[in-house]
């Protein structure tokens, strides 16, 4: 794992880092293997990472797009990362539909969901049961209990270590995720992480020792590269 630290004056200096991360690994990916793939994240922070992005002039029809998680919603809810990213980004660009790789959220039964994109991550990447494909950028941000994707403190969901995808659990909401061997799969991580509040949680992630399912970022740690990418107020008491 080759782990990179940086932190930056503030959101806007965040995003702007972050995009002249993606840029060059959307071209290398295109080069080398035809295609770029990468999972959102949710929350506010990537937002205007998104609507960066949306003006590139990029190879859109060999730009793949999943999602690290998602709230078990219908697609058109307030909550969904689905529909915030759609907004942000992919209604305003010219990616094909079946580019799009979405969570389901409408079996009524999340394991069933669940169950469902991990089948359809595997027959995407073409990779069999126990396999961990690389996605070429896994973009995550961290809650200031230390949770990442929707893997969250003491949850079932950080034992599951021979799938794609699984359930998460936040107070009963459950969630739809990817497991952290499968984030850390991938070539480049890249956590995006603002606010004061934040910062307990990082000095523990960055702890020499502390308890992984105490603080479930700690598990993250890609056979690629990670960046965590910190604005002032998280980064404070950071010395990189």
């Amino acid at each position: 794992m080759n782990k990179t630290i940086e932190v930056h004056s503030g959101v806007s200096a965040l995003v702007n880092r972050a995009l002249e991360l993606i840029l060059p690994t959307v071209e290398t990916a295109v080069s080398e293997r035809g295609q770029f793939t990468i999972a959102l994240s949710g929350g506010s922070t990537p937002k205007p990472l998104y609507e960066a992005i949306a003006n590139q002039n990029l190879p859109w029809d060999k730009i793949h797009v999943f999602w690290g998680d998602e709230r078990y919603v219908p697609a058109d809810h307030p909550d969904s990362n689905e529909l915030m990213a759609r907004r942000a980004w992919l209604d305003r660009v010219a990616i094909p539909a079946a580019n799009i790789h979405a969570i389901p959220t409408l079996a009524a039964n999340p394991e069933v969901d669940a169950a469902k994109y991990n089948q359809h991550l595997q027959t995407f990447f073409k990779s069999t049961s126990g396999e961990f494909p690389p996605l070429d950028v896994v973009l995550l941000g961290m809650g200031d209990d230390a949770h990442t994707a929707s893997l969250f403190p003491h949850t079932e969901a950080l034992k599951v270590c021979d799938r794609l995808i699984t359930v998460g659990n936040k107070d009963d909401n459950l969630r739809i995720t990817f497991t952290y061997p499968f984030i850390n799969a991938a070539r480049n991580v890249i956590f995006l992480v603002a606010g004061a509040n934040k910062r307990p949680a990082l000095a523990q992630i960055f702890a020499p020792v502390a308890d992984d399912f105490t603080y479930p970022s700690r598990l993250i740690k890609p056979q690629g590269k990670l960046y965590w990418l910190l604005d002032a107020a998280a980064g404070l008491e950071l010395k990189p």
